[in-house]
C-alpha cells in the first residue's frame, strides 16, 4: 500500500462541487472540523475571492449590515464567473436572509460558495426561504482512496450496472494488502493533519478535536451548558460505535435525562459528527421507527476515543473489538463513496430476532447491495447466511449482491450475486 505522506490530496468530491457551482446560485459544503473545507476550497476550486468569518473584523460588518456587505463582495466579483467563497459561515448565522436577497436580485449560478462545521441551511425557516437556491454538499475525512491516490470507489455502480448480480470481472483487481495495512489504516483514520501522527500523539490531538468541538462547533448550534457530560457523550458514542442506539442506556451511562441526550444526538449529527444509519423496511413508512444504528465519522478518531492502537487488533486479541472499528470504517467508505457514484443510493442497517445485515445499500428500482463484515482472512459459504435469508424473505422483490467484506485479498465469488470482497476494494480502483 502505497500512502500519499505529502502534498495536497486531490478531493474526490472536488468536480461535484465544481459542477454544483453550474447548477445552483449557492454551494453550500459542510462536513467536520479539520477534514479540508477550507484547503479544498482555496486551493481545489475557482473562486473569486476568499472571506473567513474567523476574521473578527469582517465578521463584525456582516453583523451590522450582512446585506450591504455580501452584495458588494458579490457585484465586485458578478462578471468573473466565479464564486465568492465564504470559510465559517455558521459563525453568523443572520447571513441567510442577505444571501437569499443578493440571489434572488440576481439568478445566475455559481454566486457563492460557503463552508462551515453545521448547515447553517437546516433549520426549517432557512430551508423554505431558499429552496431551490443552494445546494449542500458534504466533505468528510480522507477515503482510503484518497490517502493512497486512487480513483474514487465505484462499487455502487457496478450494482447497478449488473441488477442480477455482479460478476467478479466488472469489479477491480484488488489491490495486494496485508492485515497489518489495513489496521493501520483504520487505527489512523482520515484527518489530513492527524492521521500521520504517532500512536500517543495522535490520541492526544483527537481528544483535543473533540474538546474544540465542543468549545467552538457547538454554541453556534446549540445552547448546552452541561460540558463535562457532553463529553463524556462524545466518548459514549465512540464507545459504542456500530451499535443500535439505545438513547435510553446512553442517559444511564452519561447522567442526563431523555430530552437532553436525544438534543445532543441531534447537535452531534448535525454537525458530522456521528452518522445515523436507519434500519431497513420494506415499507417505507416504517424505516425510521426501529432503531437505528450509529457510527462515529471516523475510525482513527473513533479508536482514539477507545484508547486502541493496532495492537489492540492483533491476532491473538478479542475480535469483537475489530468486528466494530472495520464495519465502521465499510460504512463511513460507503457513504464517502454516494456522492460520487451515478445512482441515489441510500444505506440501512436490518435486524430480525438473530438476524441481521450489517449494511443495506438501496436505490431507486428495488436493488440493493448487501454488506457484511468479517474481521477474519478467510471466509466460508456460512457467512452469507443471513443475507441469503433477507434475500429469500423480506427482499424477494428486491434485485442486488450480496458481499461479504473481509481482510483477505481475494475477490471470490460463492454462487450466484454473492462475492467476498477484499477490503483493499475500496482503494483498487485505478
Amino acid at each position: 500500500m502505497v500512502a500519499s505522506s505529502h502534498g495536497l490530496v486531490e478531493r474526490h468530491l472536488t468536480p461535484r462541487i465544481i459542477d454544483s457551482l453550474g447548477a445552483a446560485r449557492i454551494v453550500n459544503i459542510v462536513g467536520p472540523r479539520q477534514v479540508g473545507k477550507s484547503t479544498t476550497v482555496e486551493h481545489q476550486v475557482p473562486i473569486a475571492e476568499y472571506l473567513t468569518m474567523d476574521d473578527d473584523a469582517l465578521r463584525a460588518a456582516i453583523d451590522l449590515d450582512p446585506h450591504a456587505v455580501l452584495a458588494e463582495h458579490a457585484e465586485r466579483h458578478k462578471h468573473s464567473g466565479k464564486p465568492v467563497a465564504i470559510d465559517e459561515v455558521q459563525r453568523v448565522p443572520a447571513i441567510t436572509l442577505a444571501l437569499k436577497r443578493i440571489v434572488d436580485n440576481n439568478r445566475t449560478h455559481g454566486q457563492f460558495l460557503l463552508t462551515g462545521s453545521s448547515n447553517i441551511f437546516s433549520g426549517r425557516k432557512a430551508i423554505d426561504s431558499l429552496a431551490g437556491r443552494v445546494r449542500t454538499l458534504t466533505l468528510s475525512p480522507f477515503s482510503a482512496a484518497e490517502i493512497v491516490m486512487a480513483r474514487p470507489c465505484l462499487l455502487l455502480d457496478a450494482v447497478t450496472e449488473h441488477p442480477g448480480g455482479v460478476p467478479v470481472h466488472a469489479l477491480p483487481a484488488a489491490v495486494p494488502y496485508s492485515r497489518t495495512e489495513a489496521i493501520d489504516l483504520m487505527v489512523r483514520g482520515g484527518f489530513p493533519e492527524i492521521r500521520g501522527l504517532a500512536d500517543r500523539e495522535r490520541r492526544s490531538r483527537y481528544m483535543d478535536y473533540l474538546n474544540s468541538i465542543i468549545e467552538k462547533d457547538v454554541p453556534p448550534v446549540a445552547d448546552i451548558r452541561k460540558t463535562t457530560e457532553l463529553r463524556r457523550f462524545l466518548l459514549q458514542l465512540g464507545a459504542r460505535t456500530a451499535q443500535e442506539l439505545s438513547i435510553s442506556a446512553m442517559c444511564d451511562a452519561v447522567g442526563v435525562n431523555w430530552r437532553t441526550m436525544s438534543d445532543w444526538y441531534d447537535v452531534m449529527s448535525q454537525l458530522g459528527i456521528v452518522r445515523h444509519l436507519p434500519a431497513w423496511s420494506s415499507s417505507q413508512a416504517k424505516r425510521e421507527i426501529k432503531a437505528s444504528k450509529i457510527h462515529l465519522m471516523d475510525t482513527g478518531c473513533a479508536t482514539a476515543i477507545r484508547n486502541e492502537t493496532a495492537v489492540s487488533f492483533a491476532p491473538s486479541a478479542d475480535p469483537t473489538a475489530l468486528g466494530a472499528i472495520l464495519e465502521t470504517f465499510v460504512f463511513v467508505e460507503l457513504d464517502k463513496s454516494l456522492p460520487l457514484v451515478n445512482d441515489s443510493w441510500e444505506l440501512y442497517h436490518w435486524r430480525r430476532k438473530d438476524h441481521e445485515v450489517d449494511i443495506i445499500a438501496e436505490a431507486p428500482g428495488n436493488r440493493l447491495a448487501l454488506f457484511e463484515m468479517k474481521a477474519s482472512t478467510t471466509v466460508s459459504a456460512s457467512d452469507f447466511a443471513h443475507m441469503d435469508r433477507f434475500f429469500a424473505g423480506p427482499a424477494s422483490g428486491y434485485t442486488g449482491t450480496a458481499f461479504v467484506v473481509y481482510l483477505g485479498d481475494r475477490l471470490l465469488p460463492f454462487g450466484p450475486r454473492k462475492i467476498a470482497l477484499p477490503l483493499s476494494i475500496f482503494w483498487s480502483y485505478r
